[in-house]
């Protein structure tokens, strides 16, 4: 993605270009997977024919993250879990598999990459980000809350403690010489790396976790018989490309509130998951604070009134929602009582939804 770097002793701060232009009011449907609960043991070495991967569904292919178009190469992904991890298996094709960032933490994406996006509680704060090359080198961030929010947000010395994680080309990596297929991506990743206490107990048995995936991917030039991000004629690098699992209508996959829902299931063969009717209810108080932000912009002060934000009847299945705005002296709330739940959630001006 797109993001200007600033370091800052050992915190990352990370700016994407398209970070602080606001969306319009969201109209995507975020995808859904069901995770089956595996009771074999997966051996992490990159190759998909274990057995346990024959049991699971490949997720839709991946869309540009903005506008829907189908991408030049597929990628896929495969989801899994147990009691100790989660299991994630991705296939990108690729004719020219290529890498040269062997350090961890640096920025991979300047390499093409794979990248996993996960919110465990849904609230788009306290989220996690790990991009892995066709080197596998891996870079695993720490986000307190999305980058929209223009602070110091990034922990870069955040480590995914106990990941495993293995690349298999299919092909030569960094051979210009020939055309490959691509590369698999195996990783486990440990539930305990995501506990916000030793005695939190974060297994998602039967529960969703937010999730997202992108691929990032650049156009390339051979130089020396090596592989280089192709350059335009003032010798600027072309932009790469953002290929995502569940498409985000803008440039920036740190909206959370637009990442996909992966439910963890624990029964046996085939299971079900429809959104929940309150996420929905949590979208449209999104609208209305990426509304507000956009207001903030023009204005200099958060607006005061719903119709400042909104003409239209904010509706859910039929359902009027009826959002009540309250300002203060330090920005505002919005809050709205769900006619699904009767649960009043509230989101603050930081983007924090507190469920009441």
């Amino acid at each position: 993605m797109r993001l200007k770097i600033h370091w800052l002793t050992v915190v990352l701060v990370s700016f994407s270009a398209a970070g602080f232009s606001q969306s319009k009011k969201n109209t995507t449907i975020p995808k859904t997977y069901v995770a089956s609960k595996t009771i074999t043991p997966i051996t992490i070495d990159g190759d998909e024919s274990d057995p346990s991967w024959s049991k699971a569904e490949w997720t839709d292919l991946f869309e540009d993250i903005e506008n829907g178009i189908k991408p030049k190469y597929a990628t896929k992904v495969k989801m899994l879990w147990d009691e100790t991890n989660f299991y994630i298996l991705a296939k990108i094709d690729e004719p020219h598999v290529w890498a040269n960032l062997k350090q961890r933490d640096t920025i991979i994406f300047y390499n093409n990459d794979f990248e996993v996006f996960i919110d465990p509680d849904s609230d788009t704060f306290n989220y996690y980000e790990l991009e892995i090359n066709a080197l596998n080198t891996a870079w695993d961030l720490f986000l307190s809350k999305p980058y929209r929010e223009n602070d110091l947000v990034v922990l870069n010395d955040w480590n995914l403690t106990g990941l495993k994680s293995v690349v298999k080309v299919q092909g030569t990596l960094n051979n210009p010489n020939d055309i490959d297929q691509g590369w698999v991506l195996e990783m486990a990743i440990p539930w305990a790396a995501y506990k916000t206490s030793y005695f939190d107990q974060n297994v998602p048995v039967d529960k969703f976790w937010r999730v997202n995936f992108s691929r990032v991917n650049w156009q390339h030039s051979i130089v020396d018989g090596k592989y280089e991000r192709k350059k335009d004629a003032d010798g600027k690098f072309l932009p790469e490309y953002n290929w995502v699992w569940s498409p985000m209508g803008v440039i920036n996959m740190h909206e959370p509130e637009k990442w996909g829902y992966v439910y963890f299931s624990s029964k046996e063969g085939k299971d079900t998951f429809t959104i929940p009717q309150d996420e929905k209810v949590k979208w449209e108080l999104y609208n209305l604070y990426r509304a507000q932000k956009e207001y903030f912009q023009k204005n200099k002060s958060w607006a005061k009134s719903l119709t400042n934000l909104t003409k239209d009847v904010i509706s859910i299945d039929n359902k009027v929602l009826k959002p009540i705005l309250e300002n203060h002296s330090s920005g505002y709330n919005i809050s709205v009582k769900s006619p699904f739940s009767n649960q009043t959630f509230i989101i603050k001006q930081d983007g924090k939804i507190i469920t009441k």
